[in-house]
Order: structure tokens, then C-alpha cells, then sequence
């Protein structure tokens, strides 16, 4: 199956009030295309799930500032000033999770499981709301798995059938995100014919890839 597809063909799914993942680290590893393409179609309501909320003028930032997000769960927002804003002020909700729980809340989604266990966060404001767990007498947060409607993401490589090549740091949160949502997305900047493709060097198998949009430009 041929998974190549036009920008504007490939978020036709993507509509007011869904969730949406997306990979990157301060937008590295961002499909700033696919993002983009979110602050054209102006769709609103999002709830964002990502590493950070990147800077106001590239990725992610931009749908802040265009304020089509009402929720976002990230691990830090300290370089973009109009996401602390806009909390403060009650037009944005910011759900803040140590950067390594998020990546596993993530993976857990993915593969199915209940939930992760972590000592990150006991005893401070981070446990208020959740289960503690005692596991050889240390306490453990349980924290659930996320999930999302949409994932977007960027690959240094794809096949037509959607095998995903990831470059370096590129791979951050790209990899898990890809196996946590109901329709995934990647930007990609090259694609060849199937086969091409060592199977050895596949890092997320073109089963869980809905559709891959080939743009040079996005930053591995």
C-alpha cells in the first residue's frame, strides 16, 4: 500500500477538540510542516501532547499563540513566554510532567499497559491525585498511560508502506508517539520504494503509519 500523501490530504482527519501528539525536542525532530498545516486549517480546542511547547515563532508555538490549543502536556514551557502567559491568565490549560514520565505514559499507551511505576514526584506537588504504590518498601507513583487521537511526526526516512527511519536526536519522542495514536502522521525527508530499506534498520514498522508526506526541510 502506497502511504504517500499531499499535506493537505493526510490532516484531512484532524479536526476541533482531538488530541494530538507531536515529536520533537524545542523542534527538533518536529514535523513543522504537519504543524503548519494545523495553524492553516485553524483547527481548535487541541489538546497537545509534546516534550515543550518550542518557541513562538516555530512549531508547536505557533498553534499556542494562534490559541487553538486548550490543554497542553508537556514537560516545560520556559521558552515559549506566551505559553506561561496564557496560563496565568486562565486561557490555557498546562499539565507539566517530568520529561522521563512523559516519554514512559507515552510508551505505555502504546504497548497496551496499565501504567508505569516511578518514584519521580513522590512527595511533592506532582503525587496530588494519584495512586501510590509501595514496592519493596519504596513508594512508587502510578502514573497512567497516555494516548491520543493524532500523532505527528517527522522520520529522516520512509518506504511508500510507511517503515519509518528515525536520524539521532530526531528520535526523542517520535518513535513512542508513533505507536500511541489512533492515526499517525509523518513527515518525512526522503522517501524510497519498499525494499529499500534494510529491515534491520526500521525503527517503527509501517503498520502503525497511516500516511507519510514527503517534504524536504523538516530539521532531523
Amino acid at each position: 500500500m502506497n502511504k504517500v500523501r499531499k499535506l493537505e490530504e493526510a490532516l484531512n482527519g484532524v479536526h476541533d477538540g482531538m488530541s494530538v501528539m507531536i515529536g520533537g525536542f524545542l523542534a527538533v525532530g518536529t514535523p513543522l510542516a504537519l504543524v503548519d498545516e494545523l495553524v492553516k486549517k485553524q483547527v481548535k480546542e487541541l489538546t497537545v501532547i509534546a516534550n515543550d511547547t518550542a518557541i513562538p515563532e516555530q512549531g508547536i508555538g505557533k498553534l499556542i499563540v494562534n490559541r487553538q490549543v486548550k490543554k497542553a502536556i508537556v514537560s516545560h514551557i520556559g521558552t515559549n513566554p506566551e505559553t506561561g502567559r496564557q496560563l496565568l491568565a486562565g486561557e490555557l490549560e498546562v499539565e507539566l510532567t517530568p520529561q522521563g514520565t512523559l516519554a514512559e505514559k507515552i510508551r505505555a499507551g502504546g504497548s497496551g499497559l496499565g501504567g508505569v511505576l516511578t518514584p519521580t514526584g513522590v512527595g511533592t506537588i506532582v503525587e496530588e491525585g494519584k495512586q501510590k504504590i509501595k514496592v519493596n518498601n519504596r513508594d512508587y507513583l502510578l502514573e497512567l498511560p497516555l494516548r491520543s487521537d493524532v500523532a505527528l511526526i517527522y522520520a529522516h526516512k520512509a518506504d511508500k508502506a510507511g517503515n519509518l527511519v528515525f536520524r539521532r536526536s530526531a528520535r526523542n519522542f517520535n518513535p513512542v508517539m508513533a505507536m500511541a495514536a489512533d492515526l499517525v502522521v509523518a513527515l518525512v525527508g526522503e522517501v524510497v520504494e519498499v525494499g529499500a530499506i534494510d529491515p534491520d534498520e526500521v525503527m517503527v514498522p509501517g503498520i502503525v503509519v497511516d500516511y507519510i508526506v514527503a517534504e524536504q526541510g523538516g530539521m532531523d
